[in-house]
């Protein structure tokens, strides 16, 4: 009784490697967003900045900047605050075309307004999706998470210690 065994196996081994993806490029997977649905008429964003809390509303329209129903102008006294909530109005060239209004609460006017510049760019972000890259590109999207650290008990703030003496 002879048998013959033939060889199942192919000349070429197979090679398998875990944790590879089908090639595919940037402009197969991009899907471009929908516009958001606005809620009675306006687009909301919120923003946060250390201890201060933005909800923006924009609508189509040239009314300006409303924040807690004061011009912008009278509301942030500093120029600092005021054109760092331009800043995102002039990025997307959106300034005088849509109307804003803000609702600011807690911390100080350096909070609020990074707050509102969060605020207003997720807003915009509903009312025009092709605004994304440069609001993404100039950084209006992105969570400032920095706080302000706690003070220490046996210290006299959060790293600063009490004076030393040696005597």
């Amino acid at each position: 009784m002879t048998e013959e065994i033939t060889s199942t196996e192919s000349a070429e081994p197979e090679t398998i490697t875990l944790g590879e993806a089908p090639a595919e490029t940037a402009e197969d997977t991009f899907v471009p967003r929908e516009p958001a649905a606005p809620v009675h008429g306006w687009w909301w964003g919120t923003g946060r900045r250390k201890a201060s809390v933005a909800r923006v509303r924009v609508q189509p329209g040239s009314a300006g900047v409303l924040c807690n129903g004061k011009p912008l102008e009278e509301f942030f006294c500093t120029p600092r605050d005021r054109n760092n909530v331009m800043a995102v109005l002039e990025a997307t060239n959106m300034l005088g075309q849509v109307s804003v209004k803000a609702n600011l609460t807690g911390g100080g006017t350096t909070g609020q307004s990074g707050a509102m510049v969060m605020g207003l760019a997720r807003a915009l972000l509903g009312y025009d999706p092709s605004v994304e890259a440069v609001l993404r590109e100039h950084g209006f999207l992105s969570r400032d998470a920095r706080r302000v650290e706690r003070k220490k008990y046996g210290q006299r703030g959060a790293r600063r210690r009490f004076q030393f003496s040696k005597r």
